[in-house]
């Protein structure tokens, strides 16, 4: 039995959860989020309760279960609490900025600024010039925006210089050992 998929899904008052066919669409305080899920996999709706059934018990629909109940759990997650994901930028001269609302600009020691676009269902702040929060309703893209942006100065591990995440841990290498000979 899948450890995740047997799990019952509970639903948050404020949260209203819809089951057509295979098309699962959750509405909440935050938005609304829509999923087609496999046939192999039945999604149940009890009074606030959202369960996760499989029929048959080989490899892929046991796989299937476990990531139904995941997307369906962060859906809900999603719209009623949200997801966001801070990122810290390390080193002399970085900075991060908002242009015109609808791009991040970016310093990072290179030659030129950074500019990324913003994606309009995610919303970007920039507390101070060396942190940027990425939040909103759908956990891939939040992310996988803010994997983008940290792939482009990823942290050294000699300097520690670059963008990591606020609760990431970069493990720092010794440097290059001088005065040893033979």
């Amino acid at each position: 039995m899948s450890r995740i998929g047997i799990k019952p899904i509970n639903i948050p008052e404020s949260v209203n959860v819809e089951v057509k066919d295979s098309l699962i669409q959750v509405t909440g305080k935050l938005g609304s989020l829509k999923f087609n899920f496999d046939k192999r996999v039945n999604v149940k709706l009890d009074s606030n309760t959202v369960t996760v059934l499989r029929e048959k018990n080989n490899k892929v629909d046991r796989e299937l279960h476990g990531l139904t109940r995941a997307l369906v759990n962060n859906m809900v997650l999603g719209v009623s609490k949200g997801f966001k994901k801070e990122l810290k930028l390390n080193g002399v001269g970085y900075t991060a900025e908002q242009k015109m609302g609808k791009f991040l600009q970016l310093n990072l020691g290179f030659s030129h600024p950074i500019i990324v676009e913003i994606p309009n269902d995610l919303k970007v702040e920039t507390t101070n010039p060396t942190t940027i929060v990425v939040s909103g309703i759908n956990k891939q893209y939040v992310g996988q925006f803010a994997a983008k942006v940290r792939s482009f100065r990823k942290p050294d591990p000699y300097k520690g210089k670059g963008i990591k995440y606020s609760d990431e841990v970069i493990r720092r290498k010794a440097g290059k050992a001088i005065g040893v000979g033979g």
